[in-house]
This record gives structure tokens, sequence and C-alpha cells, in this order.
């Protein structure tokens, strides 16, 4: 088989067949999944992380088709401190089969508040076409999207396949992947795959499917803006001595261009072209309220896609509860930092302490803490996976594959790029515009969950027939 061949009718028939005879079972093992509450954040509990762990460990063992399946932890950089539970499971390939690699991860985002959930966050809730609660889509359904799609192509090839295929399980995505990198290394030669599919990402819409050749890359940190020794009287000093608030409202409006561009010079855009997406979709999707306008310039997929961004996503000052007539000596800020794609993370960092610096108004002092950095990613799209990845969903979905970016991040990718830098990576995903992964009421649609499972179904019986 070429990867320019659609897929044989019988054999493409088979495994939808098998597909759709075992949805409900994907379903319910999906919805035990979402009830364990695996928030991998530090002020969680981490048996719930770890029993959930067991349970994905369970589903791979009763695949019965790895020779090895284990549960497995890795230090935290060289702290040795031991992060979150991983499942890993592995099996060799034969007769000069290619090797191929899942990805997903079983830990979630908290939940937030539950009366910002129309039904309970860990108790999966069917409502229409779409299934609710936290992990639902994000990203316990690649999980299951992993397991399913080995049910059917088992159930098609049988378990004497040649394919070499391993599974990789993470529990400590949502807090950055922290033990990731020491795991990789751990764990290479169970790992090491010709093709690598992250499970973690978006479809264009709940009827065309998308393979992600782009991701932004980040750059997080805390800054603390100092202007005085300690707090004074707002009305004795007020007019005279700088407050930390004052100076920070002008450092963070250094940061952004009148329409909200980005102002920090040295960070760089991408020039690439985008699909059709106008400001009545962005609209819908980012909830932009009535008069409220969209920030930037270019097509509106490239400022999502292929420029910087720049979030404030904390700020720690005096309360408006607690307001007093007082001058405040100094102000915390949390800021992340979209990186277009091909500009290195440790390059774009350069640029934006340079800058904030240099804007520092009144000579207040920074400090700087808790820098974190990941590199963007770009898929070689010439690569023969990304033609079976593609023709596998055309197959699956019936309507071709759109390739398309991402203006979050993984940074964990570099890590697998560095580590397997032959490895061939194809970002996919079970969620859709409508998901609303990290936020309340989080939900997948049901039927995007089928074509998903099918799509990795047939990739998986395609590279088995790989010559």
């Amino acid at each position: 088989m070429t990867s320019s061949e659609t897929t044989r009718a019988e054999l493409l028939h088979s495994l939808r067949e098998a597909v759709l005879a075992g949805f409900p079972s994907a379903v319910a093992d999906l919805s035990r999944l979402v009830r364990i509450r695996s928030v991998s954040a530090p002020a969680f509990d981490p048996q719930q992380v770890s029993d959930s762990a067991d349970a994905v460990a369970a589903l791979v063992r009763d695949l019965d088709v790895f020779e090895s399946v284990e549960i497995s932890r890795a230090a935290i950089g060289s702290t040795g401190v031991l992060g979150q539970p991983a499942v890993l499971a592995a099996r060799a390939a034969r007769n000069g089969k290619p090797t191929i690699l899942l990805y997903a991860h079983h830990d979630v985002q908290p939940p937030g508040k539950d009366e910002d959930w129309e039904s309970s966050p860990f108790e999966p809730t069917a409502r229409g076409d779409r299934l609710y609660g936290r992990g639902a889509a994000d990203d316990k359904a690649g999980v299951m999207a992993h397991v399913a799609s080995i049910r059917a192509f088992i159930e098609t090839a049988g378990s004497d396949f040649d394919l070499g295929l391993a599974l990789y399980i993470e529990g400590e995505e949502e807090i950055g992947s922290p033990s990731f990198a020491n795991f990789l290394t751990k764990h290479q030669q169970q790992l090491g795959a010709d093709v690598i599919v992250v499970a973690d990402s978006d479809n264009w819409d709940t009827t065309t499917p998308a393979l992600t050749v782009g991701l932004r890359g980040n750059v997080t940190f805390t800054v603390t803006i100092r202007t005085l020794g300690h707090a004074s009287h707002s009305g004795m000093f007020g007019g005279a001595a700088p407050d930390a608030m004052l100076a920070t409202i002008k450092l963070l409006a250094s940061l952004y261009n009148e329409d909200g561009s980005v102002a920090v010079a040295g960070l760089t855009d991408r020039d690439a072209e985008t699909p059709e997406y106008d400001e009545a979709r962005l609209r819908e999707e980012a909830a932009l309220l009535d008069g409220v306008t969209p920030i930037g310039s270019g097509t509106i997929l490239s400022r999502i896609w292929s420029k910087p961004a720049i979030t404030v996503t904390g700020i720690d000052a005096v309360s408006v509860e607690n307001a007093s007539n007082t001058l405040a000596p100094e102000t915390r800020v949390r800021i992340s930092v979209r990186v277009a794609p091909g500009q290195p993370a440790s390059e774009a960092w350069t640029a934006i302490e340079k800058h904030l610096r240099e804007h520092a108004s009144f000579g207040a002092q920074l400090e700087i803490t808790d820098l974190d950095k990941g590199n963007g990613f770009l898929v070689d799209t010439s690569d023969w996976a990304v033609a079976e990845a593609k023709t596998s969903m055309t197959d699956a979905w019936g309507v071709e594959a759109v390739e398309t970016s991402v203006g979050g991040s993984i940074p964990f990718i570099a890590d697998l790029v560095e580590l397997f830098p032959r490895a061939q990576i194809l970002v996919t995903g079970v969620e859709d515009p409508d998901s609303r992964a990290h936020s309340p009421n989080e939900s997948l649609h049901l039927g995007v969950f089928q074509r998903a499972i099918l799509t990795e179904a047939v990739l998986l019986a395609r590279l088995n027939e790989r010559a």
C-alpha cells in the first residue's frame, strides 16, 4: 500500500463495523474515567491521579496485545521528586513494519466552580449529541480514542499483527509536563517509534477533521513591580510618590499597540496562508460580548496561529474589599506569551525581558521569577506519515482533512523532536470548537469521537499493511 491509495473498501468496511459495535463500550469506559477526579495541580488529591493511571492501565492490559504494560514515574528535573504516574505499553515491530507511538494524557484541569456547570463536572452527562464532564474531551477522550481504535484494529486484523505499537498516557500534561523529558530518557527504548500520534488537539468543526501542523511556543513568568519600601498614605504622598499599581499599568500597557497587537520588538510573525475564518465565527467561538471588537491585524487565523500574543493571566494586588487610601508598594503579575511558530522560545524571552526592563516607569524595580519556556512546532507536511494520516481522516470522515495550526502550545513536543529526531509527529484530536476544554461545561461531540476512533483504527491498519 502506498500513501496515495485510499484504504481498501473491505478493510474500511470491517473497521467501520468494529468501531460502531464497540462504540457503546468506548463511551462507557470514557465515562468511568471522567468520574475519576484526576486533577494534577498540586492543590488537589494526588491519589486521584494514581487511581486514574490504574484505570487506564487496566484498559490497556485488557487489550492483551502489548508485551509490557507498566505505570511509571520519572524525576522532575534534578530535584529527585517524582512526577505524576504515566501508563506505558510497548510491542515490538516484526517483519520490517513501522512502529507507531500513541500519546494522550489522563490528568485534567481543575473544575472551577460547580455552579458554573450545568451538570456535575465529574459526573459524565449526555445532552443531545455531546457528553459533558471535566476531561470528557481534554484528554480522556484522547486516551479512549487510542484504546478503542486498537480494539477495532484487533477485531479486524487479529492480535498477531506485525505493526510495532507503543502507548504513552501521561499524568501531568495540565501542569506543564515537568518530568516529561526525564521520562523520555528513562524509557527511550520503549518509546522509540517511526510515527508519533499526539491526540491532544481539535478538529475544524464537527464534520471536518483537522491535522494540526503548527503550534505556537510559549513563555510564562511572574514579574513583581516595586516602587516603595512600604505602603504610604495616598493623600500625603499621592501625586509625588509613584505607587506600584501605576508603574504596573504603564508597564503592561507598553506591551501592546493601539489595536491590541503585541508591541515587543524582537517577537516575530510567521508568514503562512490560512483558511477562511470570519469575524462572526470568532465572535461565536470566543464569546465576544456585543460591542467588543477583535484585536490585532491581518487575517483572524493569522493572529491566532502565526503571530505572538501576550495575556496577563493574573494580578496580585489589594482587593476592592480591602482597599484603603494607600499607595501600594508592590504588585505581582503573571504573564503568558504565545510565540509564533519558528521562533525559539529563548530568543523570544530575550526580547521580552529587554522590553520589560526598558519600559519600567519611574525607575520601578522588577523581579522576574517562575520563568518557563516551550518551543513551538511545525510539521514537515511532505512526510509520508502526514499523507497516511490525511488519507485515514478522509476515509473515516468522508471529507478531506484541513491542515490547521493551533494558537495554544504543546511544549513537550519539542522534547519528542529532540530525543526522536527521525520520528514523524502527527498532532490529532477529538475536540471541536464547542468542546470548551479547560472551561466549565467541557464536552465531547460523540460523532467526532466515533470518527476519531475510526480514523486511528484506519491509520493503524494502513501502517500494518505498509511495505
